[in-house]
């Protein structure tokens, strides 16, 4: 089966309301050009909105769509900019409270997606036992194991609508190599019933594979498609260009122009 498609076909799945969960880590592997893509396709007609954002950490992509006022929901263990500091839409949407944050760790994503995965209600685990989280999150109850008797968390399973990885490379089948990295790349692909994946080559067919066919809907060709965040071996960061992004922006005013700018720019080198 070819599963390949544009990038204005891939963005156009991402309904209003639902949770969009976007692979790689850190500044590592995000997928820009879809952003970027999905950006532009708001901008002209004001759709996708009151989006979820879940991320296992969260950085420029994430603060661009926050930006342009997409996200009602940010789920996430971190929201930042590693050595480059805090992603400054994000810390001004946060002080503002014109966010909805669902506190997150490591252990309740990754949990959370185990028992989508899984197909149960929750996974149980003893992270956040003995810590203040259970009086963040009154939304999650701790169990009883009817075995040892010890007092576990029972993390709620997480139901992402769409999922979006950027690859190293993909077949059309949509069998995808992703690297070394993986992050929580393979528990999304695995945990989502909408899977795009945007690869920076299309290969005739991959003998190995670290996420495989079943698990991908669709495949976009995008060379250069975490620009500028990393997508080791292939390019590194961009430091500069993420400098620029948090020396020019810093509150809404600010953000705007960066905004109408990054696209006129996307826009003239198609």
């Amino acid at each position: 089966m070819n599963k390949l498609i544009s990038m204005e076909e891939a963005v156009q799945s991402v309904a209003s309301g639902s949770m969009l969960a976007l692979g790689g880590l850190l500044l590592y592997r995000r997928p820009m050009a879809f952003t970027r893509a999905l950006l532009h396709r708001f901008v002209q007609t004001g759709e996708p909105k009151d989006l979820t954002l879940l991320a296992f950490t969260a950085g420029l992509e994430s603060d661009l769509l926050l930006g342009a006022g997409m996200l009602q929901t940010v789920r996430t263990c971190y929201f930042g900019l590693e050595i480059f500091g805090l992603a400054p839409m994000f810390s001004a949407k946060a002080a503002s409270g014109e966010i909805r944050i669902i506190e997150e760790t490591e252990a309740s994503l990754s949990f959370g997606l185990r028992a989508s995965i899984a197909s149960v209600g929750f996974m149980p685990g003893r992270g956040w036992i003995g810590t203040d989280m259970l009086t963040l999150r009154p939304d999650v109850h701790t169990v009883i194991d009817p075995y040892s008797g010890e007092e576990l968390v029972a993390f709620p399973a997480i139901h992402p609508d769409t999922v979006v990885i950027h690859a190293l490379c993909a077949d059309q089948e949509g069998n995808v190599q992703i690297g070394g990295n993986k992050g929580a790349d393979e528990e999304l692909a695995v945990s989502a019933p909408h899977v795009i994946v945007t690869a920076e080559q299309i290969v005739p067919r991959l003998t190995s594979a670290d996420i495989v066919a079943p698990f991908v809907d669709a495949v976009v060709l995008a060379p250069g498609g975490a620009a500028p965040t990393s997508c080791h071996p292939l390019y590194p960061l961009d430091g500069e260009a993420i400098l620029g992004y948090t020396e020019q922006v810093g509150d809404q005013a600010s953000f705007q122009p960066y905004l109408a700018r990054l696209l006129e720019k996307e826009t003239s080198e198609k």
